[in-house]
């Protein structure tokens, strides 16, 4: 199938990282959120992307991006896309609500990614009127910088399906590894657990914080220590994923540490509020 129309659900950081992703290899953006509000912010962040990634890379695409996005709060719009990428949060009472809204609006021939680190793909593709055209992608932030994604096979995604998302991805400069729909797919069900892990330690005053990351960082070779990882997350969607995590596999290694229940109830969430286990400008 030819693609050329997408639609982005979901104007967060992870909308505005794909949709910017996408409309840089010139695809027609549809991003779409609950308030204009909202919109206005992605713009900017997206056109602040945009500066910062033609600043450090020459080689980034000498497409206007602002040219390629439409901004509305009108759901109705993806009716017009080829492809729908849905990023709202991880939530699966508001995914459920959302997708059986959406199934009167999704043109017959297009395909559906839910942009997901934990929820079924299998049980929101059941709300929708073919669900063999569902699948999940996992995008990491920030998405311009992540090339990788898993990309996940509901019970009723089809062979096709997931040719016509790998040769999305490849059109974008990604790549998709292919995984089976089980909560947490491979990246969070490991990933999780480290950081969980990493907050316990942290909560039993094993050592302090820069220090549990310089040990990944300078030990290992990650380029991100677990709890400056949190933070760029979201400990918010950290603690939410464990809660899922626990709930889907009742297995009590997933249970979240208290110290990050803690944190989350004080309103420090990482760097989209400015403090979680670091403090930001």
């Amino acid at each position: 199938m030819t693609i050329k129309n997408i639609a982005v659900i979901g104007a967060g950081v992870m909308g505005q990282g794909v949709a910017y992703q996408f409309a840089k290899y010139d695809y027609n953006i549809t991003l779409v959120d609950i308030s204009a509000e909202i919109l206005d912010a992605a713009g900017k962040n997206i056109r602040n992307i945009e500066r910062l990634d033609k600043l450090l890379h020459k080689s980034a695409s000498t497409v206007k991006v602002s040219d390629k996005i439409t901004f509305t709060t009108e759901l109705s719009a993806i009716g017009s896309a080829d492809f729908i990428i849905e990023n709202i949060r991880e939530n699966i009472a508001l995914k459920e609500a959302l997708y059986r809204e959406m199934k009167a609006y999704i043109a017959g021939h297009a395909l559906l990614a839910v942009n997901t680190s934990a929820v079924s793909i299998t049980r929101l593709a059941s709300f929708l009127k073919h669900p063999a055209q569902v699948m999940g992608i996992h995008f990491m932030n920030p998405v311009h910088l992540k090339p990788t994604v898993e990309v996940i096979r509901g019970y009723h995604t089809t062979a096709d399906t997931i040719a016509a998302t790998q040769a999305l991805l490849q059109s974008v400069a990604m790549t998709g590894v292919v995984v089976n729909d089980l909560p947490g797919f491979i990246s969070n069900r490991v990933l999780m657990l480290t950081v969980n892990e990493a907050v316990f330690a942290l909560q039993d005053q094993v050592a302090q914080v820069a220090d549990i990351d310089k040990i990944f960082r300078e030990c290992f070779g990650h380029k991100m220590g677990p709890l400056e990882t949190a933070d760029l997350i979201g400990l918010d969607t950290i603690l939410y994923t464990l809660e899922v995590l626990l709930e889907s596999y009742n297995d009590t290694k997933f249970r979240p540490a208290p110290l990050l229940k803690k944190m989350v109830d004080a309103g420090l969430h990482g760097r989209k509020t400015n403090e979680g286990f670091y403090k930001y400008n």
